[in-house]
C-alpha cells in the first residue's frame, strides 16, 4: 500500500507554521510498511483542496489529511471531499456532547458554527477526538481511502497512533510493531556506516534511522500476526545493534536522554545536583521537566560570575585565577561544591565559552569543560562543541546540555 500527505492550511502554505504534521505522518507511516511517494501542502480553498486531492488519489491508494476540520467558514476538508464522493454529511452525536459539555462548563453560551467541528461524511468510519473537538474521518469507496486527521499536533498525533494505526492494522489483518533505539555520541554517518548490511538486507524488521539535534534514533519495526510475534522478530536485531555500538546506545523506546537519566537515577536511588555557567540553568531544567524528578534532582545552581562562583559553590580564587573560568579545575570545584551543598550523591560541573564572543586561541568558543563527583565516580572531560558556524550559541549550550545528560548517565550506571 503506498499512501500520500496533505497537509491542508493556508498558515502552512505561507510558511507562518512549521509543517510538522507532514514529517511526523511520514516517520509513523513508514515504520507501519507504507510507502510514501508524495507529500502536498494546499491552503484553505476549496477548489484548489478538490484538485490536489484528486491529483493525490489518482496516485496513491490512500491519502492522509491534517487540518481543516474546526468550525470556522475556511475550515472546509471534510464538506470537500464528501462532495468529492459523492456523500452527504451527518451529525456525530458523541462530539456534539462533547462541544456542548464544554460550554456548558465554561458558562458561554456556544454559537451555532461550533457544531459544524462534528459534522462528519455520512457512513465514514468516525475517530473521536480525545484531546480535542473535531472527530477524524475515515473514507472508504472504489479502492481508495481518505483518512482525514485534525491539524494540532497536539490533537493529530495521538489520534493517529490510538485510532488510526489500529485501523489501517485492522485493514492489513496484520500487527505492525515499531521499537526506537536512542543513540548519542555517534553521528549518523557512523552508525549508518556501522550497520549498512543490516539496514539494506533486514526486510522483516526493518530498520530504518532518524536524525535529531545531537542524536540518532533507529526505528526498527516488524509486521506478524501478534503483537508477540512481531516483538520476538524485533528483539534480536535491537540486540545485536547493541552489540555493534555499544555504551553509544542509551535506551529504547526511552524517549529522551534526560528521561533516561531520571529513570537511571531512580532506579540505582541516587540523586544529582548541577553547578551550571555557560549552559545558564538548561540541564536542570532538562532534568526537571521529567515528572518524577523531583525524587532524583537536589538542586540546581547557575553561577554566571566569578564572585558567585566562590560564594556559592567554594571555587577558590586561587583555581580561578590561575587556571581560568573555562578550565577542568573550575569544573572540579564546581562539581564539589554543588554536591557539598545539596548533600547529593552526584554533583556535575559545566562551565565553557558559548560565545560569541570570549574566545582565543587558547580557549575558543565552543571549549566546555564538565566534571562529575560522586562517591563512586569521579572524572572530567574537555569537549570542543563549536561547528565553525556563526551563531552558534544556542547550539553550542544545547549540545553542552546533552552531553552533561550522557555524562550524568555514565556516572550512574558506574554506581554498583
Amino acid at each position: 500500500m503506498n499512501a500520500e500527505i496533505l497537509c491542508i492550511g493556508t498558515e502552512i502554505l505561507l510558511g507562518d507554521i512549521v509543517n510538522t504534521n507532514g514529517a511526523y505522518l511520514a516517520r509513523e507511516l513508514a515504520a507501519l510498511g507504507i510507502d510514501i511517494f508524495h507529500q502536498s501542502v494546499v491552503g484553505d480553498n476549496a477548489q484548489r483542496l478538490k484538485d490536489s486531492l484528486e491529483l493525490a488519489l489518482s496516485r496513491a491508494d490512500m491519502v492522509i489529511t491534517t487540518g481543516g476540520l474546526g468550525p470556522t467558514y475556511d475550515d472546509l476538508t471534510k464538506k470537500t471531499v464528501a462532495d468529492y464522493f459523492g456523500i452527504g454529511m451527518e451529525t456525530h452525536a458523541p462530539s456534539v456532547k462533547k462541544i456542548e459539555a464544554l460550554y456548558k462548563t465554561l458558562g458561554r453560551e456556544m454559537t451555532p458554527n461550533n457544531l459544524l467541528q462534528a459534522e462528519v461524511p455520512k457512513g465514514a468510519t468516525v475517530f473521536f477526538n480525545d484531546t480535542g473537538f473535531a472527530p477524524g474521518v475515515a473514507i472508504e469507496k472504489a479502492g481508495k481511502t481518505v483518512i482525514m486527521l485534525p491539524g494540532p499536533p497536539n490533537e493529530m498525533r495521538p489520534m493517529f497512533i490510538n485510532k488510526v494505526v489500529p485501523y489501517l492494522q485492522k485493514k492489513s489483518g496484520a500487527t505492525i510493531r515499531s521499537k526506537t533505539i536512542h543513540i548519542f555520541g555517534m553521528g549518523e554517518s557512523q552508525v549508518e556506516d556501522t550497520l549498512r548490511d543490516m539496514m539494506t538486507s533486514y526486510q522483516n524488521p526493518t530498520i530504518a534511522p532518524y536524525a535529531k539535534q545531537g542524536e540518532v534514533q533507529l526505528r526498527i519495526s516488524a509486521k506478524a500476526g501478534t503483537a508477540d510475534a512481531a516483538d520476538t522478530l524485533i528483539q534480536p536485531a535491537i540486540d545485536q545493534i547493541k552489540q555493534r555500538l555499544g555504551p553509544v546506545v542509551y535506551g529504547v523506546d526511552i524517549g529522551s536522554l534526560q528521561n533516561a537519566v531520571v529513570l537511571a537515577l531512580k532506579q540505582k536511588n541516587l540523586t544529582v545536583a548541577t553547578a551550571e555557567s555557560c549552559t545558564g540553568g538548561a540541564l536542570s531544567r532538562a532534568i526537571t521537566d521529567i515528572p518524577g524528578s523531583s525524587a532524583v534532582f537536589e538542586c540546581g545552581v547557575c553561577t554566571y560570575s566569578n564572585a558567585m562562583k566562590q560564594k556559592l559553590l567554594n571555587v577558590s580564587r586561587k583555581t580561578l585565577d590561575q587556571c581560568g573560568t573555562v578550565s577542568a579545575e573550575t569544573a572540579q570545584e564546581m562539581a564539589k561544591g554543588a554536591r557539598a551543598i545539596s548533600g547529593a550523591d552526584i554533583g556535575i560541573g559545566v562551565t565553557g565559552i558559548a560565545g560569541p564572543d570570549g574566545g582565543s586561541d587558547e580557549k575558543p568558543v565552543g571549549l566546555v569543560y564538565m566534571s562529575i563527583d560522586s562517591g563512586f565516580f569521579c572524572e572530567t572531560k574537555k569537549f570542543l562543541l563549536s561547528r565553525g558556524h556563526k551563531n552558534e550559541r544556542d547550539f553550542i549550550r544545547n549540545y553542552a546540555t546533552l552531553h552533561a545528560l550522557s555524562f550524568i548517565l555514565t556516572a550512574v550506571n558506574n554506581k554498583k
